[in-house]
């Protein structure tokens, strides 16, 4: 079962509590059976023990008084003894009805282990006195002998040895009752002192057990909110900028849940990041192109009908040239080489021109059905003997199953006539040209590959720029042109080069 984040530390507490509250109730449990303890030595054994000494003490004075009486020789001496000490029967009897008393009590507080106990001290005083009462009956005999007035010797001999056995039988009893009740305190006592020590080793272990349970819980808030602290890093980090932060908390709770959102924000922040930036880079492209498209415009019109007057009038010169008659044939051979040379220049900066008018004013593609294959392979034908003179060795990998795409057959014709003159003036000594189709999931992609020296990384990221070229006499505007006219289809272009391995084009167009 997966528990959320406040019910674990909620649960760690609850522990704690429960754990702190055994320990309090146990020494509350303990320390009311201490107490029990005490009262029962205290308040019972004690007591009994002291009623016990008091009624042997008092006992034996009577017994020193039964003997001074019988030792008396004046009969009204006599006689006032015996009333006198017949006032000590009741009292002997009141002491033992509140020992018993005492001991009756005991039982509605002792603990169960010791009422089999009391019940036998009671029962030792019943017999007491049943006891005490004979003894009384055997006093009064002796007494009512004693008090005669003519005194019967043997009556009273026989009346005395029954009361000193009495005597002697309540003596050794109630000897014999507080040498018990010694015996139970003394082991009550010790009992008492080894349970109180067990009970504060106990008390102790429990406490340092309960001590540990807190550590162990407040541990385990911390674990478990150690990565909110992660968490806090992580935003800060974002709020920096750092959209690279990347927590990796593992779990099921609502912060490792949290942190894997996160963590797909910063990533989804990057990519947004990159998406804006390479926006950002394409929006200035773009800005930079449609100024210099506006101005090359201008300039490509104002240049281009002063080239085509110049066309003409140099067609003109060349007839009358050859109308003409000059003094040596050499004459004659110079003027037309001026004349061609004219001519080759003029059709070369309306060549530019065109470009920076198709720069300027890209047309709008006409998109339909075309089969990128055929289309290659007619650029290819076209293009066979121009790469065969420059020893270039032609490889088509087509795909047999390539889809067809959405294009200008046109535009798509002048964007591969580009990059195929691109890979053949990147191979001067010759080398091998592969060209390769394949389908995608809902694009198609066109691989141009060169065997050619390849370029530096600086080079290739400034490679569609306009107006940039690492060829003497380029423009720097056929790559820029060929990647204008693959945004318009939807597409790409991207260029991937290894310096002195080769350059590879990768085109990718929108299946039809």
């Amino acid at each position: 079962m997966k528990l959320s984040l406040a019910t674990r530390i909620f649960l760690g507490y609850a522990v704690v509590l429960v754990t702190f509250g055994a320990v309090s109730l146990f020494s509350v449990a303990e320390l009311h059976r201490n107490q029990q303890e005490i009262r029962l030595v205290s308040q019972g054994y004690l007591q009994l023990s002291q009623d016990a000494a008091a009624l042997e003490t008092f006992h034996t004075s009577q017994g020193n008084d039964a003997e001074r009486l019988l030792d008396e020789q004046n009969p009204e001496t006599r006689r006032a003894l015996i009333r006198l000490a017949r006032l000590y029967i009741p009292l002997m009897s009141q002491r033992l009805a509140t020992t018993r008393s005492t001991a009756r009590e005991i039982l509605t507080y002792a603990p169960a282990s010791e009422l089999t106990f009391v019940r036998e001290l009671e029962t030792r005083f019943e017999e007491l006195e049943k006891q005490y009462a004979a003894h009384g009956r055997t006093t009064e005999a002796v007494f009512t002998a004693l008090a005669a007035d003519k005194m019967d010797r043997d009556q009273v001999a026989a009346s005395t040895a029954e009361l000193r056995q009495v005597e002697v039988t309540i003596g050794r009893e109630l000897r014999a009752l507080r040498a018990v009740l010694d015996n139970r305190i003394r082991e009550r006592v010790d009992r008492a002192e080894e349970h109180e020590r067990r009970t504060g080793l106990a008390i102790i272990t429990l406490s340092l057990l309960a001590v540990g349970v807190g550590l162990g819980a407040t541990l385990l808030s911390a674990r478990t909110l150690k990565p909110v602290r992660t968490l806090i890093e992580g935003v800060s980090r974002i709020g920096r900028g750092d959209y690279s932060a990347q927590l990796g908390v593992q779990g099921e709770d609502e912060v490792a849940v949290l942190a894997r959102e996160f963590d797909a924000m910063a990533r989804s922040l990057q990519a947004r990041e990159s998406q804006l930036k390479a926006q950002a880079e394409t929006l200035a492209r773009a800005e930079q192109l449609a100024a210099v498209g506006r101005i090359s415009a201008q300039v490509a019109h104002e240049v281009r009908n002063p080239l085509s007057s110049i066309g003409l009038n140099v067609e003109m010169l060349g007839d009358a040239v050859a109308r003409a008659a000059f003094r040596t044939q050499e004459e004659e051979r110079e003027a037309q080489e001026l004349l061609t040379a004219v001519t080759r220049e003029v059709d070369r900066l309306t060549d530019v021109t065109e470009q920076y008018l198709r720069m300027a004013r890209p047309p709008k593609p006409t998109l339909v059905s075309e089969d990128v294959t055929e289309v290659l392979g007619g650029v290819l034908d076209f293009a066979r003997e121009e790469l065969e003179r420059a020893g270039v060795e032609v490889v088509r990998a087509f795909a047999p199953d390539t889809p067809p795409v959405l294009a200008d057959e046109g535009q798509l014709r002048q964007v591969f006539l580009n990059l195929l003159r691109n890979s053949r003036e990147a191979m001067p000594d010759g080398g091998r040209l592969i060209v390769s189709t394949r389908g995608l999931e809902k694009e198609v992609e066109i691989s141009v590959q060169d065997t050619g020296r390849g370029m530096t990384e600086a080079v290739r990221e400034r490679l569609f720029e306009p107006f940039f070229s690492t060829k003497e006499g380029g423009t720097g505007l056929g790559l820029s042109v060929s990647q204008q006219i693959l945004q318009a289809h939807g597409g790409t272009l991207v260029c991937q080069s290894i310096p002195g391995q080769g350059t590879t084009f990768v085109l990718r167009l929108p299946q039809a």
